[in-house]
Formats: C-alpha cells, sequence, structure tokens
C-alpha cells in the first residue's frame, strides 16, 4: 500500500533551516508497533500519524512518536502535520480554526494567510509544573556543566511532554553548553521527563530569548527547534514573572548548534495561557510503501 508522506520543516520558511516532521497521512491500518517502527527508521525527533478523528469536533487525529516512544503531545509537530493535511486537501480551516485530537485530547490551531504566507500556532495544553528538589538542581548542574539561575529554580513541566526547564545567565554561555547526555538520560528517565529545556535572555529588553532542548532519553540529543519545549519555557516564565509588565509576545530563537535558524513566535495571556506558532514549508512529498 502507497501511504501519502511529507516532511515538513517547521518554526521557518526556508527548507532545511527549521525542525523537520516526518508526516504519514494515510495511517489507517498501521499498528502501534508499525508506527513504531517507521519512526525508527525515519529517525527525525518526531513521525506523525495522521488518523481519521473520533471525536466530532476534531478535522482528524493524530498520533505522534519519537524513534524510541509514543508521545501524548508535542509542538512542531502538531504544526508540521496541520501544515502537511492542509497542503494535501485532507481538512479546510472552518473560521480560521483547525482541530487536532492527540492523546492529550482535542488541541486548537489557529491558520492565518495561505502557501508559503500561511502561519500557524496552537494552544498550549494546560500545564501543571512542581519545583525540582535540591538534589535535583544540583544533577542537573552537573549534567550542563553549568550553574543555572536559582532565583528562578528549575522545574519540571508538564504539557503532555515532560520538560525540565531552567534559566541560565547568558547566551554564550547557553550556546557553549555541552551536556553529559549519558547521564543526561538517566536523569530524564529517573524523573519521567522527556527531556532538558534551557533558555538564556537575547536582550536588554526581558523579552526574546534563546533556547536548547536535549531530550536523550528519546533518541534525540539536541532537539533543533522544539514547541513543547518553548511552550514549557513559557509557562515557567509565567509563573516566575519573568516577562516585563504588559508584555504578552515574544520570539525564541533556536537551533544554532545545530545548523538550523528556527524562530517560534509565543504568546502568554494573562492567565496564563499560551500559544505556540510558526511557518512551515514541505521538504519531501511522496508516498511511504509498506
Amino acid at each position: 500500500m502507497k501511504r501519502g508522506y511529507k516532511v515538513v520543516d517547521v518554526f521557518t520558511k526556508m527548507p532545511f533551516t527549521g525542525n523537520p516532521v516526518a508526516v504519514v497521512l494515510d495511517a489507517q491500518g498501521l499498528t502501534t508497533q508499525a508506527m513504531q517502527a517507521i519512526a525508527n527508521w525515519t529517525n527525525l525527533s518526531e513521525t506523525t500519524f495522521v488518523l481519521p478523528p473520533q471525536s466530532e469536533e476534531a478535522d482528524y487525529r493524530l498520533r505522534i512518536f519519537t524513534p524510541r516512544s509514543e508521545l501524548p503531545f508535542a509542538g512542531h509537530p502538531t504544526l508540521g502535520s496541520a501544515h502537511a493535511v492542509l497542503e494535501a486537501g485532507r481538512a479546510t480551516p472552518r473560521n480560521g480554526q483547525l482541530v487536532q485530537e492527540c492523546a492529550v485530547g482535542l488541541v486548537g490551531l489557529k491558520v492565518g494567510g495561505s502557501a508559503a504566507d500561511r502561519q500557524l500556532s496552537f494552544a498550549l495544553p494546560p500545564a501543571r509544573q512542581a519545583v525540582l528538589e535540591q538534589a535535583d538542581r544540583t544533577e542537573l548542574e552537573a549534567i550542563l556543566g553549568v550553574a543555572v539561575d536559582d532565583t528562578a529554580p528549575p522545574m519540571m513541566v508538564n504539557v503532555g511532554p515532560v520538560w525540565v526547564v531552567a534559566r541560565v545567565a547568558s547566551v554564550d554561555q547557553l550556546l557553549a553548553l555541552q551536556p553529559d547526555f549519558g547521564r543526561s538520560q538517566v536523569f530524564e528517565q529517573r524523573l519521567g521527563a522527556t527531556g532538558i529545556s534551557i533558555f538564556a535572555l537575547k536582550d536588554d529588553c526581558g523579552t526574546d530569548i534563546e533556547v536548547r532542548s536535549f531530550a536523550a532519553s528519546q533518541g534525540v540529543n539536541e532537539d533543533p527547534v522544539c514547541g513543547s519545549g518553548n511552550g514549557s519555557v513559557a509557562v515557567f516564565r509565567h509563573v516566575y514573572g519573568l516577562l516585563p509588565s504588559g508584555v504578552e509576545d515574544y520570539t525564541a530563537t533556536q537551533g544554532q548548534c545545530v545548523g538550523r535558524t528556527g524562530r517560534v513566535h509565543v504568546h502568554v495571556g494573562a492567565d496564563g495561557g499560551v500559544e505556540i506558532g510558526g511557518q512551515c514549508v514541505t521538504t519531501v512529498d511522496g508516498f511511504l510503501a509498506d
């Protein structure tokens, strides 16, 4: 059987500069084991499988896999899959919106513009957070090789994927990080975390940031541009009051250390609700034979 297949570069409009996601458009009939095998074969940070919705409110259902496991939700696969579904004519926005069904429930997406100018954004699922114990903060610093900001102590943020989030002193320090990935894998597995997202301020205005996301336990040492990681950082900044008064929108850049130039548009509402957005471009368009 030939199944529609795309690779979509997310958080960029220029091919090969964002974070790719593989999208299998015709996933009916594939077992969980087959999906996992395909995700392992693509060896991208995530591979998604588009299925008919089970909810009457949804436009499609999505299953999301890393090379090693299934995720209940993830950011850049959500945007890239929506782009693929729209481009293939598998769904049409209703009043500028799509609804994706996945393991965390229904996720709303906003659709603006079309073709190369299309902008997509999603509302982050409600987050849960917990500050790391001191022993775990010490271990995190050992993994990173630098001290993290203890005025806003590292925390675990659960948005489906679970990210350990922390801030370091400068972008230069962030870009120089060389984590101990073996130690990080053990740390993540012990905490039940998907990975670690670290950020630093880019300017003196306290708004735009640089981000790096590491997920050794998922077989992805560094995620080029991570939607859920950036969403978790946004939750962290809101909880600690790290955004200037009146600021609800900022841009995060990510991927320099792996040769990418991802741009993530982040909106943080007064109530703490987070929206993550960006542009997408298709780099592979064809069929997957099984």
